[in-house]
């Protein structure tokens, strides 16, 4: 069964986008407007296993609803704000985070703290390899082979392809993938796409056939 995730946040543009960060990962999320709804849904849905808030929220901010869901449970507790200096971050832990996380940040580093800490607390359930076709990527190694021999790949590049493997047939636009592998505040172009797709093709050898340009919108992961 998938783990649930609340997420609470006043700013709608930023529960989108952190819903749709890990919704792609398997996530089940469930959404607060303000620090008061986050502490109602906590209390009725017993099956919360992480939580995410915003500091700066009206009725209840982030530090007081994290302290009234901490007087609760001790489900982790994330920290998202645009506040970065240390006094705030000290703060954050004493209410009982345990990750503090300031924006703008990485979608994949976002994503992998939010991992971190489900595993740390629930135990590892990622995929030791994930096989298609002739190609073998190995998440937890961020490793790639193609008919067993490895293949080189950039840090961005790998989360590409590792991001277009979990979307595998669905078509994904330009702008969807600078929003998910670059993060929603990189001021790339589609053609910073389009540079690491053509090097992606490259490097995968017969594998890069795999991954399928549609004119006019984007591309596609496919094993053809």
């Amino acid at each position: 069964m998938s783990k649930k995730i609340l997420i609470a946040d006043d700013e709608l543009r930023m529960r989108i986008l952190v819903s749709d960060f890990l919704s792609m990962e398997g996530y089940d999320i469930v959404e607060a407007i303000d620090g008061k709804e986050a502490i109602d849904l906590f209390t009725d849905d017993p099956g919360i296993h992480l939580v995410i808030l915003d500091v700066m929220m009206p009725f209840y901010d982030g530090w007081e609803a994290c302290k009234a869901i901490r007087e609760m449970s001790s489900v982790p507790i994330i920290m998202l704000t645009a506040k970065n200096r240390e006094p705030d971050e000290l703060n954050g832990f004493k209410s009982g985070a345990d990750e503090y996380i300031t924006k703008p940040f990485s979608p994949t580093i976002f994503v992998a703290r939010v991992n971190a800490l489900i595993k740390r607390t629930y135990g590892d359930d990622e995929q030791d390899e994930i096989i298609k076709g002739d190609l073998c990527i190995y998440p937890k190694q961020c490793r790639v082979t193609v008919t067993g021999n490895p293949v080189e790949l950039s840090q961005t590049e790998f989360d590409l392809l590792l991001y277009m493997i979990q979307n595998e047939t669905q078509v994904l636009s330009r702008d969807q993938l600078l929003n998910q592998v670059w993060g929603y505040d990189y001021e790339g172009t589609d053609r910073t796409v389009d540079t690491h797709i053509n090097r992606l093709r490259i490097k995968l050898q017969a594998c890069g056939s795999y991954i399928q340009t549609k004119r006019g919108y984007g591309y596609k992961f496919e094993v053809i």
